[in-house]
């Protein structure tokens, strides 16, 4: 049960980050060889390898997106009884988001995040709608 709090926790204070444009704070938890994975076939799409690749991203994100509410739905752990920090979380997310030409718009995913030693290793998005809402969020329509 230890893990499942230390993650909650982990969780949390990323999702406000993200709310918050921290990047900062939201880079913390990484590791120097860290990758994160964005869904769909867009510029802002890939893998993105190497922290200072997730920190680019992520500030490319932050840049596109003035306005970001993150709400998390839930958080999943796979193994409850972590005590190092070694585990996967998966969570479900809302996403309000304005693009910096003003279009709003609302979306959902999931985050696979892979951890060693309370690091995030491997984060995968996995966005419900890849279509026409999602290339305009990044005015791409």
């Amino acid at each position: 049960m230890i893990g499942t709090i230390i993650a909650r926790r982990a969780v949390a204070r990323s999702f406000l980050a993200l709310n918050n444009h921290d990047l900062a704070a939201f880079m913390k938890p990484w590791r120097d060889d860290g990758e994160f994975t964005y869904p769909g076939e867009i510029a802002a799409s890939g893998v993105f390898k190497g922290k200072a690749a997730v920190e680019a991203w992520f500030a490319r994100f932050f840049e596109q997106f003035p306005s970001i509410r993150f709400d998390v739905q839930d958080v999943c752990i796979r193994n409850i009884f972590d005590f190092v920090g070694t585990n996967v979380v998966t969570v479900h997310w809302e996403v309000d988001l304005t693009n910096r030409d003003g279009w709003s718009s609302h979306s959902s995913g999931l985050t696979l995040i892979h951890l060693e030693w309370g690091k995030a290793v491997r984060s995968r998005d996995y966005i419900f709608d890849l279509g026409e809402h999602f290339r305009h969020n990044w005015s791409l329509t």
